[in-house]
């Protein structure tokens, strides 16, 4: 019986890395002999990844071209080129049915290519405003699925289908008993407890704001996870003295299931697969957009939400006056803080990696 292979590319972040992830267990879960290969960029989060997670990668030198002027940037074209000739000898050599592209630099070439060769192929758009290389993308692709409605102002509307996105399983699942998890991590279940975050690389401002307030977790008696990003750890423990049993500090919290089971207050950044899984647990969040992304989509993400009563948004130049009144008003206003859970939950996509592979299974069947 000849193996179904299928090719997919997407990384950078975790953002683009988990959603990769989950379309893969899908694809797994219902051919359970095929062949699968990513392609991600060979100096990017990727590469580690997706071998750790038990599959094979492969990487292009590719790297995004800087907005700011910089000397990377004469390396561009030439980092482009040799990638997409490396994108044919991949695909030639792999000879996938379905190429699915979930974001990151990796991605461009390898549809762009995909598409060439006459190759069915997938975009999987994360958020609410999709970047540039997606939106040229889109006119070459088979078919693409978004987490938002409305992006027929961005893609051809008769691509489009409205799947929302895939995230890691055992938080869609909600696998995790989160009196067991507060106990694990020796906190109390009739305290509050907040969850800080600021993306799977850490975020400074969000980091120093919470420094600059560390008192006021002891002071109002609420328990505190804090995931700093390995850049700002250093920085960031010499707190613990100041949290006690009351607080938990690490650099990166491998498992995040748990951890969001166990808190009654979100902080964080506002990246889409984030968002997709505090909306699927109906969490009430206060989101600060990092206003250092392409197009500002971190912001029409959490603008999404806010709009909806299903977040508090704070934008970062106001995060010194606003991020703790926020906090506050959400640990001790439960009613608050249980409207917008129900709301955000409102906001959920369930079940959308089983959905991209239905629009997979079609492609494969034309």
């Amino acid at each position: 019986m000849m193996k179904r292979r299928f090719l997919i590319s997407g990384g950078g972040t975790g953002g683009h890395i988990f959603p990769a992830l989950a379309i893969a267990k899908e694809i797994e879960r219902r051919y359970p002999h095929c062949v699968l290969l990513f392609v991600g960029a060979s100096d990017r989060m990727e590469m580690d990844k997706i071998p750790a997670a038990g599959y094979s990668i492969t990487g292009l030198w590719i790297s995004g071209f800087q907005r700011s002027f910089s000397l990377k940037n004469f390396l561009f074209p030439i980092k482009l080129i040799f990638s997409v000739l490396r994108s044919f000898f991949i695909i030639l050599r792999f000879n996938p049915e379905v190429v699915i592209g979930t974001g990151g630099y990796a991605s461009g070439p390898i549809l762009w290519v995909a598409s060439l060769l006459k190759i069915p192929t997938i975009i999987q758009e994360q958020n609410s405003y999709p970047g540039i290389t997606n939106k040229i993308l889109s006119s070459k692709v088979s078919q693409i699925c978004v987490a938002y409605p409305g992006l027929e102002r961005f893609f051809p509307k008769e691509k489009l289908n409205l799947t929302g996105n895939p995230i890691r399983a055992e938080i869609e699942l909600e696998v995790y008993n989160s009196d067991e998890v507060l106990s694990s991590f020796g906190f109390v279940k009739d305290k509050p407890t907040v969850l800080v975050l600021g993306g799977s690389l850490g975020s400074k401002r969000i980091n120093e704001t919470v420094l600059d307030n560390i008192s006021w977790f002891k002071e109002n008696d609420v328990q505190l996870i804090w995931q700093t990003g390995m850049l700002y750890y250093d920085r960031c423990k010499a707190a613990q003295m100041d949290l006690g049993q009351s607080g938990i500090i690490q650099a990166f919290i491998t498992e995040m299931g748990p951890a969001l089971a166990a808190v009654d207050v979100v902080v964080s950044r506002a990246g889409a697969i984030a968002l997709s899984e505090f909306c699927s647990l109906g969490k009430a969040c206060v989101l600060v957009p990092s206003p250092n992304v392409a197009e500002d989509h971190q912001k029409k993400n959490a603008q999404a939400l806010s709009k909806n009563d299903a977040a508090i948004l704070v934008e970062e130049k106001n995060i010194d006056t606003e991020l703790f009144e926020s906090i506050n008003l959400l640990v001790k206003d439960v009613d608050m803080q249980k409207k917008l859970g129900v709301n955000c939950k409102k906001m959920d996509k369930p079940k959308a990696a089983e959905r991209i592979v239905d629009i997979i299974e079609e492609l494969i069947h034309d």
